[in-house]
């Protein structure tokens, strides 16, 4: 009988194909706790156990010392408008060591965690775009990551010195016009021959662009295909994707042009190749690594979707969130700081928790892959779902700093952040793709406990094996037909939750229920979607909304119970699950809304109304909302825990070092403040803003000369932070011919 299912499946095409590419990605990298929630029946216990990392006390001391100073030094404006880093800061890093964060000790590198180099880019991207990219390239997407892994000893002792020391700058080059987020489809071509000297060596022609640092590195990692006619390096007559590294000056390489990212120039432009020769020894591992590129790619690729953009996105979400809620109180309109109006307390407290999650998945993410793992659906998630929620963020804090972070100049903090939301969208593979693709595709095969087995089996004709995971897919599909209908009729009763902080349980108990109904579906959409669902990417993404809202609110109660079950910190809790688990069900809804075929009416006039009655969750309502932005509008231990790690300027001349300021002077001036509107109330003062009002007050009794004297410093701090810049007439046009002059006497 399976034999027969067998030979009518690959007849039909019921399950996805997967080509010679896609099964290399599906083979690399670890299934973890996403393996859960395909599984319908989540461990959660298993799951709690996972590590939630911290930073060694080395690890700290250097974001505390040189981060901190490094930050203190760089001009985030200046580095803006002249689209440049200045050498005496790039010293800097290299002296401190920036650029080898990933290099191993015994290579002159600080051999960091991922952890702690994820933290160091979240510090460092929120102050300037530009500079980040000094720090993300060499220790993500660069040459070190790849030499650590795959690099000859020769390779390892010459390059990653250097690199530690920054005497090379790397960049990586992959992306092409015509090949993207499809990697595999690059069109760079490297054909081996046999030079004057004997030597095997690579002609090599390629057209790179979009590359990050590619105008000022001088050691490329260069994707390309690579054809060997003559079989002279003994991998075949293709050999296939292959990195190869090229020094800058080689002759036939061109670089310097320039593209110009939006938001905060940062480095970037194209490489053009017209018969570059390097030798053969210059295969990134070697020439046993001919072929070997596609791995090296995937595992590159996942360290920027894990490591680097997560931590920019979450950083500057964090970042946000304080500055939000400061601003919110330290800027009044009639007669009251507009943090204590309910229609801009609203996106605060969305900030807050949203800042609170998103912080979770990261540390419990970079911890994965410090033990080893290297899950690439889950580093799929990260990388989409932070880097959208970061935009989403970004628009939020516009609309209350409005004015403030519209007008451009040193004074504005969130304006050049704003702007430069879409980079993170786009690179690494698009959201759209990683959405839509990626993150469902790969998973709904290489997570599920029996899909890959059965694909496997059906490739190979073997019916034996074919016969053995069917079996157990039966025997799962059924198991989760029976949870999601229990668990439906129970609201999640019967899910097993282990020892956890009893205001959190009902939380675990609904990821449960999701779960059982999540792989249920994922069935449903292999059997009767199959081979067609690449096709269908608005299915699969509400599928990958599904899977990545319950990966990140599971998230936020492992960081609760990590931390200790803090109990300020459960109103934010509460708000990151209910949103999770309201996504979760719009993405269900969404899936049974457009289910095609007989079971797709079934479902859409049937289960559809049934499923929007026995609801996961709501929205998070109002008073939840007031709740949360609290948090971060008043200036007390927890803020200044949940704050750990992001950049606190002493210098209150800078836009964030002055909003800090006033926001500190304003709370402890605010019971004085409270003192006038009482007085106020019961007429001993006259009507107008309350700290304006310090002669009157002092003169009325109401406050002595100290107290006068510290609301008039708090108003005038206060004042400073709300300002904006103002440019006289040659001020504002110099600007921007300085700017053009500098551009074109480096460009010359």
């Amino acid at each position: 009988m399976f034999e027969k299912l067998m030979h009518w499946m690959q007849a039909n095409n019921v399950l996805p194909r997967i080509s010679d590419t896609e099964r290399q990605a599906l083979e690399a990298g670890d299934v973890w706790i996403d393996g859960e929630f395909f599984s319908g029946h989540p461990d959660f216990k298993r799951m709690l156990d996972a590590r939630y990392g911290r930073l060694s006390a080395e690890e700290q001391a250097f974001m505390d010392g040189p981060v901190n100073e490094l930050l203190s030094r760089a001009d985030c404006n200046e580095i803006a408008l002249s689209r440049r880093v200045p050498d005496d800061i790039l010293d800097f890093m290299a002296e401190q060591g920036f650029f080898g964060l990933i290099i191993p000790k015994a290579y002159g590198g600080k051999g960091f965690s991922t952890l702690a180099r994820s933290a160091v880019m979240a510090k460092v991207t929120p102050h300037s775009a530009i500079l980040s990219t000094y720090v993300v390239i060499p220790n993500t997407l660069g040459a070190a990551e790849l030499l650590v892994e795959y690099g000859t000893d020769d390779q390892k002792e010459h390059y990653l010195p250097r690199l530690a020391r920054g005497d090379y700058l790397p960049c990586f080059g992959l992306t092409e016009p015509t090949a993207g987020s499809d990697a595999a489809s690059i069109t760079a071509d490297a054909e081996a021959f046999r030079d004057d000297n004997g030597d095997v060596s690579l002609r090599l022609n390629f057209a790179k662009r979009y590359i990050t640092l590619g105008p000022v590195a001088n050691l490329i990692s260069l994707a390309c295909r690579l054809r060997d006619p003559d079989n002279l390096l003994g991998k075949g007559e293709a050999p296939g994707i292959t990195v190869v590294l090229i020094h800058a000056g080689t002759p036939g390489l061109k670089q310097g042009d320039r593209h110009e990212p939006i938001g905060e120039a940062f480095p970037n432009g194209p490489l053009i190749g017209e018969n570059v020769v390097v030798n053969a020894d210059n295969i990134l591992g070697g020439r046993d690594q001919a072929g070997g590129g596609w791995r090296m790619l995937m595992e590159s690729l996942a360290g920027g979707r894990m490591v680097s953009l997560p931590a920019s996105a979450i950083g500057g979400m964090r970042t946000i969130a304080a500055a939000t809620g400061a601003y919110s109180m330290v800027r009044q309109q009639f007669g009251l700081a507009i943090g204590r109006m309910e229609g801009v307390a609203t996106p605060i407290g969305r900030l807050n928790a949203l800042a609170y999650m998103t912080e979770g998945t990261r540390v419990l993410g970079c911890s994965a892959v410090d033990d080893g793992i290297n899950p690439p659906v889950v580093s799929g998630v990260l990388k989409a779902y932070t880097t959208e929620l970061a935009r989403q963020c970004a628009t939020d804090a516009m609309d209350v700093f409005s004015g403030a972070g519209v007008m451009q100049g040193p004074k504005n903090i969130i304006g050049r952040g704003y702007c430069s939301a879409p980079v993170a969208i786009t690179v690494e593979g698009a959201n759209i793709m990683t959405r839509t693709l990626m993150v469902f595709g790969q998973g709904a095969i290489r997570c599920h406990p029996h899909a890959l087995e059965v694909v496997r089996a059906v490739e190979n004709d073997d019916s034996a094996a074919f016969s053995k995971g069917m079996r157990g897919w039966i025997g799962h599909f059924v198991a989760n037909m029976g949870r999601t209908l229990g668990h439906g009729l129970t609201r999640g009763l019967f899910v097993r939750v282990p020892d956890v902080d009893k205001h959190t349980r009902r939380y675990y108990k609904k990821l449960g229920w999701a779960a059982s109904r999540f792989a249920l579906f994922t069935d449903l959409a292999l059997f009767f979607v199959g081979g067609k669902l690449k096709m269908r990417g608005n299915l699969t993404g509400r599928y990958a909304d599904a899977l990545a809202w319950m990966l990140m609110g599971f998230s936020t109660l492992k960081r609760f119970e990590a931390e200790g079950r803090q109990a300020e910190d459960r109103v934010l809790v509460d708000y990151a699950l209910r949103l999770s688990l309201a996504k979760v069900q719009d993405a269900f809804e969404g899936i049974y809304e457009n289910f095609e075929g007989p079971l797709g009416k079934l479902l859409r006039w049937v289960a559809l109304p049934l499923l929007r009655v026995n609801r996961l969750a709501r929205l998070p309502d109002d008073r939840m909302a007031v709740a949360c932005a609290a948090v971060s509008q008043r200036m007390d231990a927890q803020s200044e825990r949940l704050n750990a790690d992001i950049f606190m300027p002493e210098n209150t001349d800078s836009g964030v070092g002055r909003l800090f300021e006033a926001f500190h002077r304003v709370s402890e001036a605010a019971p004085l403040v409270d003192r006038i509107k009482a007085a106020q109330k019961d007429g001993r003062l006259p009507a107008g803003d309350p700290d304006s009002l310090t002669d009157a007050a002092r003169k009325a009794g109401v406050l002595n000369a100290d107290e006068a004297n510290q609301v008039a410093a708090a108003r005038q701090s206060r004042m400073a932070a709300i300002d904006v810049d103002v440019f006289s007439e040659s001020e504002f046009f110099d600007r921007a011919v300085q700017a053009t002059r500098d551009d074109r006497r480096h460009a010359a």
